[in-house]
Parts: C-alpha cells; sequence; structure tokens
C-alpha cells in the first residue's frame, strides 16, 4: 500500500504533558483518598448512635473502664447523698462501703444493661445537637435518673448502710456546653460535606489519571504506592491522636480507660486504613510484576506514543537478466 492509500494519524498530545497532568491527576487522588475515609468515618460512623453503642457495649467488661466508672459513681452518688448523711464518722464510714458496692455493681449484668442505656442516651442527646439545625445553640444535657436508680437498688440489695436514703431525682446532668456545641455543629457539618463529596471525587481523579497516562500501568503502580502511602499514613495520625488524646488527660489514672475507649471508638478506621495500606501495596506489586515479566505488549503499550513508527525496508534492487 502507497504512502498515499494510508489513512491520516492524528497527532497526539506530547508524552510529556500526559504524564504531567497523569501525574497531579493520581497525586489528588491519593490526597483525597485518607482524608475522605477519615471524613466519612467521623461524619457517618461515630454519629450512627447503633454503631457507637455495639463499639462500646465490649467496655463494660474492660477492668480499667470498670475502675473509672466506678470511681466517677461512687464519688457522685457521695455528692449526692452528702446533704442525707450526717457529717464526721457516718460519711467516712459510708465512703468505702458506697464505692465497694458500686465496684461489685459494675461487674454484674445490671451495670452493661445501664452502661449501653446511659451511652445510648448520651450519644442520641448530641448527634441531635449537631443535626439540629436551629441557629441558638444550647447546652446539651442528659437524665441520668434510670441508672442512679439501678445503682440504688443494687446497693439496697447488698444491704449498703444509707443505700436506701440516696434521692434519685431527674436532675439534667450536662454533657457539652452551649459554645462547644456550636463549635462541633460547624465541624460536622464541613466532615458531613466532605464525606459526600471527597471519595467520588477520589474516584474520578483515579480513573482521569489512568486514562491521560501515556504508560497506562505505570499510572496503575503509581497509584497503588500512592494508595498505600495514605493508608500508611491514615495509620500514623490515628496512633498520633491516641497520644495527644491521652496527653490531654489531667487525671493519669484514668489514661488506660480513655485509651480502650478510644481504640473502640477508632477501630473501624484502622481496619481502613490497614486496608487502603494493604491494598495499594498489592495493587502495585501485581502490576510492576505484570510490566516485568508479562508479555511484551505490555512493553509496546508502554511505549511514547509520540515516537515514529519503523519504516519499511527498502526493496532489494532488481538484477536484469543477461
Amino acid at each position: 500500500m502507497t504512502e498515499r492509500g494510508r489513512a491520516p494519524v492524528p497527532e497526539e498530545a506530547p508524552t510529556r504533558l500526559r504524564n504531567a497532568l497523569s501525574a497531579v491527576l493520581l497525586a489528588l487522588a491519593c490526597l483525597l483518598l485518607p482524608f475522605g475515609a477519615l471524613a466519612s468515618w467521623a461524619a457517618h460512623g461515630l454519629t450512627d448512635t447503633g454503631r457507637y453503642v455495639r463499639s462500646v457495649a465490649p467496655l463494660a467488661a474492660d477492668p480499667h473502664v470498670r475502675r473509672a466508672v466506678a470511681d466517677a459513681l461512687g464519688d457522685g452518688i457521695m455528692r449526692k447523698a452528702g446533704h442525707e448523711l450526717d457529717s464526721g464518722p457516718l460519711r467516712g464510714a459510708a465512703g468505702p462501703f458506697v464505692h465497694d458496692a458500686v465496684r461489685s455493681f459494675t461487674r454484674t449484668d445490671v451495670f452493661r444493661t445501664a452502661w449501653e442505656a446511659a451511652n445510648q442516651a448520651v450519644h442520641t442527646a448530641v448527634v441531635r445537637a449537631l443535626r439540629d439545625d436551629d441557629t441558638r445553640a444550647t447546652a446539651v444535657t442528659v437524665d441520668l435518673a434510670p441508672v442512679v436508680a439501678r445503682v440504688k437498688r443494687q446497693l439496697t440489695d447488698n444491704r449498703v448502710p444509707f443505700a436506701h436514703r440516696i434521692p434519685v431525682t431527674h436532675t439534667r446532668v450536662p454533657v457539652l456546653p452551649a459554645g462547644d456545641v456550636d463549635r462541633l455543629r460547624k465541624g460536622y457539618q464541613v466532615l458531613d460535606t466532605a464525606a459526600f463529596w471527597l471519595p467520588p471525587a477520589a474516584a474520578v481523579f483515579a480513573v482521569a489519571g489512568i486514562t491521560v497516562a501515556a504508560c497506562r500501568r505505570r499510572a496503575v503502580t503509581a497509584l497503588g504506592l500512592g494508595t498505600a502511602l495514605g493508608g500508611g499514613l491514615l495509620v500514623l495520625a490515628v496512633a498520633i491522636g491516641r497520644r495527644l488524646t491521652l496527653a490531654d488527660l489531667s487525671d493519669p489514672l484514668h489514661r488506660p480507660a480513655a485509651g480502650a475507649v478510644y481504640d473502640a471508638l477508632t477501630a473501624s478506621l484502622r481496619t481502613v486504613s490497614w486496608l487502603l495500606l494493604t491494598l495499594g501495596l498489592t495493587v502495585a506489586l501485581a502490576s510492576w510484576l505484570t510490566g516485568r515479566y508479562g508479555p511484551r505488549s505490555a512493553a509496546r503499550r508502554c511505549a511514547p506514543a509520540s515516537a515514529a513508527p519503523a519504516a519499511d525496508p527498502a526493496p532489494e534492487p532488481r538484477r536484469d537478466r543477461a
């Protein structure tokens, strides 16, 4: 076929420009992916009351959590009953009995039920405040009278002195002040928007980066390595957040309990982080092995698009017969 008979080949974009554009798109995808996972966990994972209660329910059997709850309940009961009890030796004698009884109460099935009910009530109140569109932010309060009533019943059954005199009043216990509610509400709205847009945007950038790349196999390898890097940084961020959270606690005795709560709430985020790390490394390794040991067609696909096709070999000169 002569040169005139060949169809004109459309001129493609320069290879360097395509690779640069692909690198930018893949970098954006790898950057948005961990942030999207973090926003989805904060906006949807932490605000789901059922999932939250299922996450913290096993903590009722944690010894550090039971000790912290027993100390808080014992101190609260003594403060509540302070005006009912006589001052002096009676109050000093009742204190150890109350704390021992509360520690025994934390090892019962009643405590597990009260633990789940209290966490559900607190979480429901906080989520309702965060999702409320009212411009006037008010403090979040919870009525823990049912929990106190169960503790009083347990103390009375154990024949603890003065247990029957513990008042059970429907007092609204503050959970979040109004200033914190307004700040958390704005943060929740930002996270909710980010959780909706970041994952699809990361997927679009990833597909566009692979499509534009001159060598798609190398683009897939780069995307896998970037995803693994994002997952590793997310694992590191969770670990640093745990250290900073425990360092801000004023009472070092309650740090093990706070650490157990932090680990329970971030379990799903850690799972997603390790999944991104493992999946990214697997994709990158598979792509690299395919390009190195695969068929030669992969090398041809990764050849520069602007390379000119090889010229046809010159025809041998024909010898005329004598």
